[in-house]
C-alpha cells in the first residue's frame, strides 16, 4: 500500500528554530536559516526512516483564521513570535515550493486541517499514510490506515510513531475517544481551557466508564460520580461544561475536505539538482541527507559524515507500520 508522509510545517519549524537557537546559523546574505535547515532535516530523516511514495508540507494561513474568527480568544494568550522565527516562517513555503516539495498554506486554516485533508485524501485513494507533527491534536486523526510521527523534546531521536494499537496504551483512549478527551481537558496552548476538575486523567475516567461524552451526559449524576467523583461529578454536569466542551471540540475538529494538490503531485522522488539549488541559494548545503526524498540510494557512512547532518543518532520505531517499512541496517548507520 502506497505511503504519503504529511508534515505539520508550523509545528516543525518552531521546534527546530528552539531546538537550534543557541547555534544561530545565519546565510550568507545574514538572514537566520537554522529552523529552515532544521525543518528540512525532520524532511529527510523522516523519508529516510519511512520510505514513503509522496510527501506534502503543510503551513498555517499567515493572514487569517477561521478559528479566530469563530472565536476571538483562540490563541489569543500567545506572545509575539521572535523576528528570527518570523523571518524563517515567512520564507519557509516559499522555500519548500522551490525545492519541489508539495506545500499547502491553506486560506483562513491551520497545518492540522492540511494533516486531517490530507490523510482522508490518503486513504480515499487506497493509501497509509503518517503525520509528523509534535502537537498532540493529530492523534484524533489516527486509524487503521493513519499513524501520528510526533516529534518531542530531544528532536527527531525522541519521535513516537503512534498507531491505533498504541493510542490506548500513551493516552487510555482511543482514537476516536481523543477529540472528546482533549475537549474535556483542554488545551492551554491553544488558550482553550477545559471543563474544571477534569485533567487527563479524569478525562480518561469518564471517557473509560461512558465511551462519550454525549452518554456520560445521558447517565445520572450517580454514575458519574461513581466514574469520576463528587467534586469532578458536579462540575461536569453544570450546564456550562456543555458549552466547554462543546466550544473545544468545535475549534479542535480539524477540516477533512480542504482543496489539496493531487496525490499525483506529491510523488517522490524528487529533482536533487532542483532541491540542492533552492536550499543553497538560501545557504544551507545538505547533500547525501538528503537521498531518500530524491530517489538516490543509500550513501556510505564516509559520504555523510562530510554533511552537514553528521551526527545524528539512530531511531526506533515505537509502534509502526508494516515490516517493509521498517528502517534497513543501513538506513540506520546514517544518522
Amino acid at each position: 500500500m502506497p505511503l504519503l508522509l504529511v508534515l505539520d510545517g508550523n509545528s516543525l519549524l518552531h521546534r527546530a528554530y528552539h531546538a537550534a537557537a543557541f547555534e544561530g546559523m545565519l546565510a550568507p546574505d545574514g538572514s537566520p536559516i537554522w529552523a529552515l535547515r532544521g525543518l528540512i532535516g525532520y524532511l529527510a530523516r523522516a523519508a529516510a526512516h519511512l520510505n514513503p511514495d509522496a510527501v506534502m508540507v503543510g503551513f498555517d494561513c499567515p493572514v487569517s483564521s477561521a478559528r479566530r474568527t469563530s472565536y476571538p480568544l483562540y490563541k489569543a494568550h500567545r506572545p509575539d513570535k521572535p523576528g528570527d522565527l518570523l523571518a524563517q516562517l515567512a520564507v519557509a513555503p516559499e522555500l519548500l515550493a522551490a525545492a519541489g516539495v508539495c506545500t499547502v498554506v491553506p486560506p483562513a486554516y491551520e497545518a492540522d486541517d492540511v494533516l486531517a485533508s490530507a490523510s482522508a485524501a490518503a486513504r480515499a485513494a487506497g493509501w497509509q499514510s503518517v503525520l509528523m507533527t509534535s502537537d498532540r491534536d493529530a492523534f484524533a486523526l489516527i486509524d487503521a490506515t493513519t499513524s501520528v510521527l510526533r516529534v518531542r523534546n530531544g528532536g527527531f531521536d525522541e519521535a513516537v510513531l503512534v498507531d491505533e494499537q498504541a493510542l490506548p496504551g500513551l493516552y487510555g483512549v482511543t482514537p476516536a475517544q481523543y477529540r472528546d478527551f482533549a475537549a474535556l481537558r483542554g488545551d492551554p496552548s491553544d488558550n482553550l481551557p477545559g471543563v474544571r476538575r477534569f485533567g487527563a486523567t479524569t478525562a480518561k475516567k469518564l471517557l473509560a466508564a461512558f465511551g462519550t461524552v454525549e452518554a456520560a451526559w445521558q447517565a445520572t449524576l450517580a454514575d458519574v460520580a461513581a466514574a469520576v467523583g463528587d467534586h469532578a461529578a458536579s462540575f461536569f454536569t453544570d450546564p456550562s461544561a456543555r458549552e466547554v466542551v462543546n466550544r473545544n471540540r468545535s475549534l479542535m475538529t480539524m477540516r477533512h475536505d480542504l482543496a489539496l494538490p493531487p496525490l499525483a503531485g506529491a510523488r517522490l522522488p524528487l529533482s536533487y539538482v532542483t532541491m540542492r539549488q533552492a536550499l543553497r541559494a538560501r545557504g544551507i548545503n545538505l547533500g547525501p541527507s538528503l537521498w531518500a526524498l530524491v530517489g538516490g540510494a543509500p550513501p556510505p557512512p564516509s559520504a555523510v559524515a562530510e554533511d552537514e547532518t553528521a551526527g545524528w543518532k539512530p531511531w526506533v520505531f515505537r509502534g509502526g507500520l508494516s515490516a517493509r517499512r521498517d528502517p534497513t541496517p543501513g538506513q540506520l548507520s546514517l544518522f
